[in-house]
């Protein structure tokens, strides 16, 4: 008999990108292709469902695939920073973010700002340039906030 392949289970798609729930324990988001075609509404709700898939399977990890992204805008950097991490880390359960960056500058510059706003949170973030480093780093870390 063969064994059946866990593979990871797509939960949320729109115009911003594709979230995942791994087997492995995290919340997989590859942001979309089409990535001038997405409004900062569209990119809020894409992190509205990151968090509510943390929530629902009780994982604290998150695998973000930037490299088809579009640079945040200054009022997504905002919102990011101020209001979606924080919630996310104290009632999302959020602990873990693995990135695998954009190869466009202006992309990895935004995100940047946004890791540096948010220094007094529970939350640790690694930046990558493949797809493996990240998943074999966020492997290692816990998957739920209480492990």
């Amino acid at each position: 008999m063969k064994q059946a392949v866990s593979t990871p289970v797509v939960y949320f798609e729109s115009a911003a990108g594709t979230l995942l729930e791994d087997p492995a324990g995290f919340i997989r988001a590859i942001w979309g292709s089409n990535a001038q075609q997405y409004t900062t509404a569209d990119a809020q709700e894409f992190f509205s469902q990151m968090m509510a898939g943390m929530q629902r399977r009780g994982w604290s990890r998150m695998f973000v695939d930037q490299t088809h992204m579009r640079p945040f805008t200054a009022e997504e950097q905002r919102w990011i920073s101020q209001e979606w991490l924080p919630r996310a880390v104290t009632h999302g359960g959020y602990r873990h973010g693995a990135v695998v960056v954009s190869p466009n500058v202006m992309v990895r510059l935004a995100t940047a700002y946004i890791t540096t706003q948010v220094l007094n949170l529970s939350l640790i973030y690694r930046s990558f340039d493949s797809a493996a480093a990240a998943q074999a780093w966020l492997l290692e870390q816990p998957i739920s906030p209480g492990k």
